[in-house]
């Protein structure tokens, strides 16, 4: 066993910086300089990036028990609690176990509905040729459909103050990975009293509408009554209090919206980029619905559609990178990663490299035809991660982000404004500054 090559730096924080504000060309060039295991160190913490799907899979799937998730999405904890992100071992699965029932195929067909009547109510609203900022439109719609399928709440009055509250968090993200970022948050600088403000707005939404759903004692079908009532039956027998509520609903409050939305906005930049690929989209759109909206029973025949999501997926991940903090030493291939290192798998540097997808700059959705996905290793593309932590709602993102883009598309094509735009890497891989689009009817 050996440790692997990585830069080196007398500086000890030398890399910080650049993890805060630009992380990914980082990575990526230290993927491409050091091969497929990398480490350096950010002042004492050692750092690993595997970049093989190899051991990738060793990570995530075989070697799971030695690691707990990552020291910067533990303080991410002031966001989400005790939730699926960021809880472990038995508290994880007893929670993973109590919201599962909501994401079985079933359940998701019927939520289906949903997110066609709101992409539907969208793009009603949008008029030819004016231009909009079409990741803060996914924004709102997604809010839309994950609000009223998990929680049966509208929050369309609230879309916009709760939309700036999650920029902020966004944008404040980063100083979690600062070593002193426990300190930071106790003082009361700016952006940190902006950052307790965000949740606070943030909890507002959430507390009430479980509130609601406590005093009228309904059975909506939904998440949240079945969050309520759930007995953990395996476990303890016992109930989820407020606060685990809380910490779920934020959870997939958050992640249920925000990363979907991240994925819509880069599908339209990438289709006004490649106007063949979106020819080749509206063909399928025009062959499999005609003029007639979306229905559940359509979203398997929408292939190209489902394609061209994916390969989005691919060149910008919403989820960028996983982390894991390695609670015991272990080996992953040949190298010793010892006990308190923080290990990097990172989505945006998989996905672009040349080996799994040549010409990865390039844009090309028949990437994810049945022979081409089984001609590479399975987790050369992970976009909702690996193993027993693998996103929960991983089927009803597909579904979703297929429906919607099918339902927009029928009306519309989009094109750039102007093509200066900037991924950011934080929590998730948001386009700085949004994305100008005008609509254009077709």
């Amino acid at each position: 066993m050996s440790i692997p090559p990585g830069p080196k730096s007398r500086i000890p924080f030398r890399y910080l910086r650049t993890l805060q504000r630009d992380p990914i060309p980082f990575f990526s060039r230290i993927a491409n300089e050091y091969g497929d295991a990398t480490q350096f160190h950010v002042g004492p913490q050692q750092i690993f990036l595997f970049n093989h799907p190899d051991l990738i899979r060793e990570l995530l799937v075989t070697q799971h028990r030695s690691f707990h998730k990552s020291r910067v999405l533990q303080r991410s904890k002031i966001i989400f609690g005790e939730g699926l992100l960021t809880s472990e071992e038995e508290l994880h699965k007893r929670q993973r176990r109590l919201v599962q029932p909501a994401f079985h195929r079933e359940r998701i067909g019927r939520y289906a509905e949903v997110m066609i009547e709101r992409a539907a109510r969208v793009r009603e609203t949008w008029r030819d040729g004016e231009v909009r900022d079409i990741h803060h439109e996914m924004m709102g719609l997604t809010l839309s459909v994950v609000a009223k399928t998990l929680f049966d709440a509208d929050v369309d009055q609230e879309a916009d103050e709760i939309g700036v509250a999650l920029t902020s968090l966004v944008d404040l993200f980063p100083t979690l990975m600062n070593p002193l970022a426990n300190l930071l948050r106790k003082l009361p600088l700016p952006q940190t009293m902006r950052f307790r403000r965000s949740i606070e707005r943030l909890d507002r939404t959430v507390y009430g509408i479980i509130d609601e759903r406590r005093r009228s004692g309904q059975d909506r079908g939904d998440l949240l009554s079945m969050l309520l009532m759930a007995v953990d039956e395996e476990g303890d027998g016992g109930r989820m209090t407020d606060q685990q509520l809380r910490d779920e609903a934020m959870t997939l409050f958050l992640a249920g919206h925000e990363t979907t939305a991240n994925a819509l906005a880069w599908t339209w930049y990438l289709l006004a980029l490649n106007p063949e690929a979106a020819d080749a989209m509206h063909r399928e759109l025009d062959t499999v619905l005609g003029d007639r909206l979306p229905l559940p029973d359509d979203y398997p025949r929408l292939t190209y559609t489902e394609m061209v999501v994916a390969e989005s997926m691919r060149m910008f991940p919403p989820a960028w990178a996983v982390s894991r903090l390695a609670i015991e030493d272990a080996t992953i291939g040949e190298w010793l990663v010892p006990r308190g290192a923080v290990v990097v798998a990172a989505q945006a540097v998989t996905h672009r490299d040349p080996r799994w997808f040549p010409d990865p700059d390039h844009f090309d959705p028949s990437r994810f035809t049945p022979e081409a996905k089984a001609s590479r290793p399975k987790l050369a593309y992970f976009p909702f991660g690996a193993g027993p932590r693998i996103c929960i709602g991983e089927g009803f993102a597909w579904m979703e982000a297929v429906l919607i883009v099918a339902t927009i598309a029928q009306r519309w094509r989009m094109e750039l404004v102007s093509r200066d735009v900037t991924p950011q890497a934080s929590i998730t891989l948001r386009p700085k500054g949004g994305i100008r689009m005008r609509v254009v009817g077709r």
